[in-house]
């Protein structure tokens, strides 16, 4: 696997070496060893999650102020939009964000390190969003940020409005937002 920097130094676009021939396709969707070198660091995981949304459906921003998860995310059907935004205030790019194309058929992933918030649109009529995190779920601690603040200008390739659950349609911009230091 390579790593591809993006726009924010610490998130990085994984590339995974694929085999493929007339049968289908292989490939090493996890190495710690391979992974830890590419992160710079030990990264130990120690919960998978599985989601599946429908088209237009937009998941986050979303952070964990205390328990913050890093995220290792891939596609395993479909297509989305995937978005990291720097919360860590001691950053150079705090506030910044990059975005992402994350598909079944580009096999890529995307590590959003712990102290940024997290979120997806899906592209395609339905997807499959796998990632794997570095501390548990805490929900006392879950925090939303506002996806559509005009301080992030994120470029959403929106079609229309899209599909938000409550609180993430209310979520907090960032200029209020509870960040890392």
């Amino acid at each position: 696997m390579k790593a591809i920097a993006t726009a924010l130094p610490d998130v990085l676009l994984i590339e995974p070496a694929v085999f493929g021939d007339a049968r289908g396709f292989f490939f090493e969707s996890w190495n710690a060893q391979a992974f830890d070198r590419i992160a710079g660091r030990e990264v130990r995981f120690v919960q998978d999650n599985h989601s599946a949304s429908a088209r237009g459906v937009l998941r986050g921003l979303h952070y964990q102020i205390r328990q913050p998860q890093g995220k290792l995310v891939r596609v395993v059907s479909g297509e989305v939009y995937d978005v990291a935004v720097d919360l860590r205030r001691s950053s150079p790019t705090f506030g910044r964000s990059v975005g992402e194309r994350l598909s079944a058929e580009n096999k890529r992933m995307l590590w959003v390190p712990e102290g940024f918030a997290h979120g997806f649109l899906v592209l395609s009529e339905r997807a499959e969003f796998l990632y794997k995190t570095t501390d548990y779920y805490a929900p006392a601690h879950e925090r939303s940020l506002l996806w559509n603040d005009p301080a992030l200008a994120i470029e959403w390739p929106l079609d229309g409005e899209p599909v938000l659950k409550p609180k993430d349609a209310a979520g907090t911009p960032l200029a209020e937002a509870e960040t890392f230091p």
